[in-house]
């Protein structure tokens, strides 16, 4: 059997190996500490629960939902949008429902691009914009991001060349892995860039809730012209702890939302219209549910942070997101680390090597308890030490 040259070009996706190792461990009798998914440990919204627990008790909301799903939970996403950021859509054209921001990410990549044309990509970044760039059979320009420049990714220093093949650029600011966050003024001028050159700007934001001492994180839609150029895609995974629900929405110009709907329409046929239903309700509430879990990954963050300094970690302290971005000694590999603090420490974390091409960072997720965090801190301290 011959496979796709496409499915030959994905890389190893981060997270496939690791469940089944774990899983060995565990019966070996290892105690497991994981911090390497962005997959918190806590209850997702009563609200949530109840209002999914009616809905599936509904034969009407086990049917098909198709594209349009449950216009209950498009005009909840609406109407955060209002309230959030100030920023008006129209929640039947400018607006869709994804099963999970990833999934709609791939499939509007798939909806522009094409064989030789390319996408600009951050490395490090969360595997689906490559993925969905492969999958579109597009070229990937990956662009480093480094902590001298914040993380940025600064389109005008892509090459010329580069930019006039570009359809796509992926933006993630809160950041996943790096946690770094964006200025207005950057926004605008990669705003400005697009505008200029064509490009598709893909804005992914699902920590924009998650954010600490004072910062806010904006919309893209709050930069003037971003509507010509940006779809942005939320997600309830991270901020509201429902990373297995699968629920999202993209909201954007209408051009762009209707592209990706009709790719949708051959591949999937709707997030189940009872977890849409507990979407709303949650929407409904959105500021008063996100900020108690808030307040304890920030707990989180105050006290992994003097710990990993006190076993020769020097991370910076970041503003927003689940995740702490560690810097490597010169010649410890994220690799090597990351196989050294699983099998000899029983600590699953994420190198920065599962996320692009560096290899010198490896990311914690803020995903368990404080105790087990400290615990986890002081074995990878005897895990650096000892490479």
């Amino acid at each position: 059997m011959r496979f796709a040259a496409r499915l030959e070009r994905l890389p190893v996706y981060p997270l496939a190996e690791i469940p089944q190792i774990k899983r060995r461990l565990l019966q070996e009798g290892v105690d497991v500490i994981d911090v390497g998914a962005g997959d918190a440990d806590f209850a997702p919204p009563d609200v949530a629960v109840e209002a999914l627990a009616r809905a599936a008790r509904d034969p009407a909301m086990s049917r098909y939902g198709f594209q349009l799903g449950y216009p209950a939970f498009r005009e909840a996403a609406a109407a955060y949008m209002e309230r959030r950021f100030g920023q008006r859509f129209d929640p039947f054209a400018e607006l869709h429902p994804v099963i999970g921001s990833k999934e709609g990410i791939a499939h509007l990549a798939m909806a522009v691009l094409e064989r030789g044309t390319m996408a600009v990509v951050p490395d490090p970044a969360y595997a689906v914009y490559v993925g969905g760039t492969v999958l579109a059979d597009a070229d990937v320009h990956p662009y480093p991001l480094r902590a001298d420049h914040d993380f940025l990714l600064e389109l005008e220093d892509v090459p010329a060349d580069v930019l006039a093949r570009t359809r796509v650029v992926y933006l993630n600011y809160p950041n996943n892995p790096t946690a770094a966050v964006a200025p207005l003024d950057y926004l605008a001028r990669t705003v400005e860039c697009c505008r200029r050159h064509g490009i598709l700007l893909i804005y992914d934001n699902p920590y924009c809730e998650i954010t600490f001492d004072g910062y806010v994180a904006p919309s893209i839609f709050e930069v003037p012209g971003a509507r010509d150029v940006a779809v942005e895609f939320h997600s309830l995974s991270k901020s509201f702890c429902m990373t297995g629900w699968r629920l999202g929405w993209a909201v954007g110009r209408r051009e762009y939302i209707a592209a990706m709907a009709r790719v949708k329409n051959y591949i999937d046929t709707g997030a189940f219209l009872a977890v849409q239903a507990a979407g709303a309700a949650v929407l409904a509430e959105a500021e008063r549910l996100a900020p108690p879990y808030v307040t304890q990954f920030r707990e989180r963050r105050d006290a992994i942070l003097p710990a990993l300094r006190a076993q020769g970690f020097s991370p910076a302290t970041p503003r927003a997101t689940m995740y702490v971005w560690v810097p490597l000694p010169d010649g410890v590999t994220s690799l090597e680390f990351q196989r050294r603090a699983l099998e000899g420490a029983g600590v699953v974390t994420l190198p920065s090597r599962a996320f692009g091409q560096q290899d010198d960072y490896f990311r914690i997720a803020l995903t368990t308890s404080v105790p087990r965090l400290l615990e986890a801190t002081e074995r990878l301290g005897k895990v650096l030490a000892a490479v």
